[in-house]
């Protein structure tokens, strides 16, 4: 992308309020991600606090049933939400075009074939089999990235299988074609990059969606024991909702931000990046 390209971008982007506080909101996580603990008073399992202090100045947004610090634990726990997000998303998203480009370029047979496949994927309720799944090999961070990344493909496939169907038909695709283009060729390099504004758009939205769905696991306790995360710090809240109130609040409010504006972000690149709105 050149900068005169990278400008015009921008320029449409801002257009839209919401979409611009997404960006923000989304910059602002990633940044606690990346330098909270840093900055972090204390350890994230670091005790000898008196327990179920409300927010003060000393501890801005109190602390747990064991005197731990839950700002340091919201702040170690960004990092971890935001990585399983980011990889479980990539991995969906890789997985996702490879079938569906294959899908839908080659058809008939294949094209078949794979659709059975997604379909079956998607009649699964995967949040089960993602708990199952969990319970029997272990809710270790890598296991909990690897199941989620397989399962979160589906969607993405027929995404851009029907991209491929709605492209390879197109003048340019079979003047690559007339040339001797192999398939890899027209593949890759002729229909994928006029495909990318859904695959970014899909991938926003696939954070969001796997940091939740993390969130909901580490809630039930399935999640990596060892590792802190904003589910992990719900899950350790939900015995104390009824007399504190601030356990739950914080790391809900940082899962309900942070996906409200991967959402908000990605509904402003659809609008920015989608062709049939460029004249508006």
């Amino acid at each position: 992308m050149t900068v005169n390209n990278a400008k015009e971008f921008w320029q449409r982007y801002r257009r839209s309020k919401s979409a611009t506080a997404g960006l923000i909101i989304v910059l602002f996580y990633a940044l606690i991600a990346i330098i909270g603990p840093i900055f972090a008073p204390y350890g994230p399992y670091e005790t000898g606090s008196k327990a179920f202090q409300p927010p003060n100045a000393e501890h801005l947004m109190g602390t747990d049933d064991l005197g731990r610090d839950v700002f340091s634990q919201v702040l170690y726990g960004a990092r971890t939400s935001l990585m399983i997000g980011l990889i479980v998303a990539g991995t969906s998203t890789l997985i996702g075009v490879m079938v569906g480009a294959i899908s839908g370029y080659i058809g008939g047979r294949v094209d078949d074939i794979l659709m059975r496949v997604v379909e079956l994927f998607m009649m699964i309720p995967s949040f089960f089999l993602l708990m199952i799944l969990m319970a029997l090999f272990g809710s270790s961070i890598l296991n909990i990235i690897l199941v989620m990344g397989i399962l979160g493909w589906p969607g993405t496939a027929r995404l851009i299988r029907a991209e491929f169907l709605a492209l390879k038909e197109q003048p340019f695709v079979e003047s690559a074609r007339s040339l001797g283009a192999s398939r890899l060729h027209i593949i890759f390099s002729e229909i994928l990059p006029n495909a990318t504004p859904p695959i970014i758009v899909n991938s926003t939205l696939a954070v969001g969606s796997a940091i939740i769905s993390e969130s909901g696991l580490s809630f039930l306790g399935l999640g990596d024991p060892e590792v802190m995360s904003w589910g992990k710090i719900l899950g350790n809240a939900q015995r104390f909702i009824t007399h504190a109130w601030h356990l739950p609040f914080f790391p809900g409010l940082s899962i309900f931000l942070t996906s409200l504006g991967l959402n908000m972000m990605g509904d402003g690149l659809n609008d920015t990046l989608n062709p049939k709105l460029k004249e508006r």
